[in-house]
């Protein structure tokens, strides 16, 4: 049970995998988000390190030098500490608290004691200057801290930052604004980067469809980039090296089978001899005869068989180009086969562009593999669809299992219900599937109403002529 959950859990998953464009383009984007991440990061570290000790040396600088004016004016008999604190003239948003005789005063009513740290108060009590920054209602803040011994005082300086943390945030909001900017830049780079690279996979995957589907010319172009060049050349190469070698085993097919017709036609000359002396001869060599007669026969139509095979393979038949009256010639072929006429029902007259000689042999197989494997004929009907002219022949047989239905159109196949051609070599329904396929259709098998084989032909649709 968990062995099939884990096996269904990887077949999810490859169902939500991302095909190969989506995943350069994630990877484009992450690896630029990353990369303007980090700089963006650094950028803003480094500027607001930079910012804060420009700003804590300019108010420490600044508080150093109120502290010594407001010394200066305590040390004077009779000092008003008040006026002290205003006269110091501060910049503007800066605050000075002073503690002094063991009283607290402000130069600010917004701001008093409250604000100072404990930290910078332990500092200044121990005799040495120190700095904080702290948040306040208004917004963060420094506290800068320094003891004024001669006058056994605490003099603190509070400057306002809301400044520059604005100025942090909108340094912030811009990196980030660039950082997210630059992911969709390298996702765009992504994009135009797999489109370059899937353009040359896709001509060599159409070029490769084209060739499993009998065009053995389809050739990559050539290109001028070094990279593709050497796959292009060793693609083609080896599309070279298979049409040879098909052409070869069809040469040699077709070789073979001209060569055996020169015996077969004296085997068949001599046999013909014997069958017009047949009474002549005992009833032993006459059954001896029927045999002899059967196989060669079954022989000579395997050899017609490969033949036209070897041809098709070959590409030795051109693209027929005829109209042939389909009605009339299926009405034809069932006479020849020993069928009434009447069996076939076509609801008006179709034609279709083939070679009348070679579709003729293809139904011909179709009702003699009809009624030597599934019964006998029960139905043939012609009609038309949208695609073309469907021709459907029903027999009468136990039918064919799903599993063994493509097969059937394999070279030489047999199977369980013993079905093949009509000559008995397993090349009947193969020859079916490749004529259908010459004359750009096809053929396919299905289970009639009455539980037998139903094989339906389909046939480019064509005008009278």
């Amino acid at each position: 049970m968990r062995t099939g959950r884990r096996a269904l859990g990887r077949r999810a998953l490859g169902r939500r995998a991302l095909g190969l464009r989506h995943r350069l383009v994630l990877a484009f984007g992450l690896v630029a988000l990353l990369v303007a991440a980090v700089f963006a990061t650094s950028t803003y570290l480094l500027a607001q390190g930079y910012l804060l000790a420009q700003r804590e040396r300019i108010v420490q600088h600044q508080a150093f030098a109120d502290a010594i004016f407001v010394q200066r004016r305590l040390e004077s008999a009779g000092a008003d500490v008040s006026a002290v604190l205003t006269a110091a003239g501060t910049p503007a948003g800066h605050t000075i608290i002073l503690k002094w005789r063991g009283q607290w005063y402000a130069s600010s009513l917004d701001q008093g004691r409250d604000v100072v740290p404990v930290a910078v108060r332990r500092e200044i009590g121990a005799g040495q200057a120190a700095m904080q920054r702290v948040r306040t209602d208004d917004g963060p803040a420094l506290v800068v801290g320094v003891p004024v011994q001669s006058v056994s005082a605490d003099f603190y300086e509070i400057a306002p930052l809301t400044e520059l943390d604005g100025n942090l945030r909108l340094l912030s909001g811009i990196l980030i604004g660039g950082a997210l900017g630059a992911a969709g830049a390298g996702a765009l780079l992504g994009w135009w980067a797999s489109r370059s690279v899937m353009t040359p996979l896709n001509r060599v995957a159409v070029t490769a469809v084209s060739i499993a589907g009998g065009e053995l010319d389809s050739r990559l172009a050539a290109t001028d980039d070094p990279e593709l060049a050497t796959i292009v050349g060793s693609f083609n190469s080896m599309v070279d090296t298979l049409q040879q070698r098909i052409n070869r085993d069809a040469r040699l097919a077709a070789d073979v089978s001209h060569e055996l017709r020169s015996p077969l036609t004296t085997l068949v000359g001599s046999v013909d001899l014997l069958n017009a002396r047949r009474d002549e001869l005992p009833e032993r060599s006459q059954r001896a005869l029927d045999l002899v007669t059967a196989d060669l026969q079954r022989f000579r139509r395997l050899l017609d068989d490969l033949l036209e095979l070897a041809r098709s393979d070959a590409g030795l038949d051109p693209r027929p180009s005829t109209a042939v009256d389909l009605g009339g010639l299926v009405r034809q072929v069932l006479g020849e086969v020993g069928y009434d006429p009447s069996v076939l029902r076509a609801s008006e007259e179709v034609f279709v562009a083939g070679d009348k000689s070679r579709l003729g042999r293809l139904f011909r197989n179709l009702f003699e593999n009809a009624d030597s494997h599934g019964g006998g004929l029960t139905n043939v009907e012609v009609s038309t669809s949208d695609d073309g002219v469907l021709v459907v022949v029903d027999d009468s047989g136990p039918g064919i299992r799903p599993e063994d239905r493509e097969r059937a159109f394999e070279r030489f196949a047999t199977g369980a219900t013993k079905r093949g051609s009509s000559s008995g070599t397993g090349l009947g329904l193969a020859l079916v599937a490749e004529t259908a396929a010459a004359h750009g259709g096809a053929v396919w098998c299905t289970s009639s109403s009455a539980g037998g084989a139903r094989f339906v032909v389909r046939l480019p649709r064509a005008e009278a002529t």
